[in-house]
């Protein structure tokens, strides 16, 4: 994720120059990385019948390994088909870069598969760990799940800026990817903070992007600038997830014999109405002359956002005029995804191989 946001700030702070930018190279890297790795636990495990995961390993397509390593090794293979892939697209449509496109939903599919392969090896040996060694998976497990909601947060990066912050569709969106995770992760580690410990994670995750690329020097090699910059533009600042994510926790260490449709109602619209009750004010608070600073980075625009968009003059796009049929659909997502996560949950505690 750290080649992503990379790869996503040299777009929005230089254009696309090449296919060959380090951004670039270390985000299909780590697509190697993955490959090799789980292909090499598949074959070993495969073909050495003293292997160790032999007992705890899968069946597929006559080889054997963990379930993790196949979808890890598959994730692996995407990200690097998508890269000629993106290359061709470019070559064809142009230069403009969208989050949105069909090479870079290749390149998602990709990094979200590998994330859960991982989380899923972790898994496998945490279920079957006991004692020191199940804390310290239990910790990586909650790393894994913590960047499984940077992946999916970034997809989602071009519209939940700040100033779609007071539209319902903000929380529509934000509810499609946050509750899974969270609900999901929380459920499979058995860890009473677990959902703080994500929203923990991914928030120190997009600070630290938006505080060290700007460190980088950086101009401009593509028009119309509408913004001269001399440095990186960094992410926005992370969506307060850490408030819901503490109730959530609270919540859910007083329902445990609740069935999960009850818990998803009430989880939904206790995540709905937590993350409003903090993003909305603090959304006002980005748009104000006091949050223009390193520390909050809302002084930060791509070289190509025009000086009269609302982004740009601190302004939120008028409310929808169905503001509250959204608001409604916000808690419903909110309701459905949570009870998707947690039947996640329930399925990832009986994984052992």
């Amino acid at each position: 994720m750290i080649g992503i946001h990379w790869d996503i700030s040299w777009h929005r702070s230089i254009g696309r120059d090449t296919f060959w930018t380090p951004a670039h190279l270390v985000i299909h890297l780590c697509g190697v990385l993955a490959g090799i790795s789980c292909g090499y636990l598949i074959l070993s495990t495969t073909f050495r019948r003293n292997s160790p995961l032999r007992d705890c390993a899968v069946r597929m397509w006559g080889f054997r390994g963990p379930l993790g390593a196949f979808l890890s090794a598959w994730g692996g293979v995407a990200m690097l088909t998508s890269a000629p892939f993106d290359n061709w697209w470019h070559n064809a449509y142009g230069l403009d870069v969208k989050i949105l496109s069909p090479p870079h939903m290749v390149l998602a599919a990709g990094i979200f598969a590998v994330h859960a392969g991982a989380l899923l090896l972790i898994l496998g040996q945490m279920n079957r760990a006991e004692g020191v060694q199940r804390a310290r998976l239990q910790w990586l497990f909650l790393y894994v799940g913590g960047m499984i909601l940077v992946c999916l947060s970034v997809l989602q990066m071009e519209i939940t800026s700040r100033s779609s912050m007071h539209s319902a569709h903000f929380y529509r969106l934000v509810a499609m990817v946050a509750p899974p995770v969270m609900a999901g992760v929380a459920r499979a580690s058995k860890f009473k903070w677990a959902a703080t410990a994500i929203a923990g994670v991914y928030t120190l995750f997009v600070l630290l992007m938006s505080w060290i690329l700007p460190l980088f020097p950086a101009q401009p090699k593509l028009g119309p600038v509408y913004h001269h910059l001399t440095q990186f533009t960094p992410p926005e600042f992370p969506v307060l997830f850490v408030v819901p994510a503490l109730a959530l926790d609270l919540l859910w260490q007083r329902t445990g014999n609740w069935s999960i449709w009850r818990r998803a109602v009430v989880s939904g619209a206790v995540f709905v109405l937590a993350l409003a009750a903090v993003q909305w004010p603090f959304a006002s608070f980005l748009m104000t002359p006091a949050a223009r600073n390193w520390f909050f980075g809302t002084h930060y625009f791509g070289y190509y956002v025009p000086a009269t968009s609302l982004y740009a003059r601190y302004q939120f796009f008028p409310p929808e005029p169905v503001f509250w049929q959204e608001a409604a659909a916000a808690l419903a997502t909110a309701i459905v995804t949570t009870a998707l996560g947690l039947a996640w949950g329930n399925w990832m505690q009986k994984i052992r191989r």
